[in-house]
């Protein structure tokens, strides 16, 4: 009877444990639910871009990316950014899809514009700029750099 007790008291301090590791995680990954107002922003590409990235202003995190679709007319990707409610953002503010670092992931900078009207809930980002490909960059500057040495003379 008395190892019935122990083992009950282990497992249930096990399950506590979890508890508050799990407890941990949910506050501290910012994925909690949606508090802000929801905007638009499409963009030609969002190559390393996950859903629950950051949104930056300044390098501060006044956001998330909520959703990603694609639109079918112009085969454009639309990104769906929850904003704080705070963050007052002008109608012609811009965005871009910044990388972290070489290994970082990538995040969605934007850049508050000079107008006095402000992006409602449902709004779009007009002005943006889509990720960039590192590898291809890398191989322009290779082979540029090669061709550049064979010129005839």
């Amino acid at each position: 009877m008395q190892s019935n007790l122990v083992e009950t008291l282990i497992g249930t301090l096990v399950v506590a444990v979890a508890a508050v590791f799990l407890f941990y995680g949910y506050t501290t990954s910012g994925m909690r639910s949606a508090a802000g107002y929801r905007v638009n922003a499409a963009f030609s590409s969002v190559d390393g871009l996950a859903t629950g990235a950051d949104v930056r202003l300044s390098g501060i995190k006044i956001g998330t990316v909520v959703r990603q679709s694609l639109d079918p007319e112009t085969y454009q990707a639309v990104v769906t950014l929850d904003i704080a409610p705070s963050v007052k953002l002008p109608d012609d503010s811009s965005a871009k899809i910044t990388s972290e670092g070489l290994l970082g992931g990538s995040y969605i900078s934007v850049t508050p514009g000079g107008s006095e009207d402000i992006l409602a809930d449902g709004g779009e980002i007009m002005f943006t700029q889509g990720s960039v490909d590192l590898m291809s960059l890398i191989g322009q500057a290779v082979f540029s750099a090669t061709d550049s040495g064979t010129g005839d003379k």
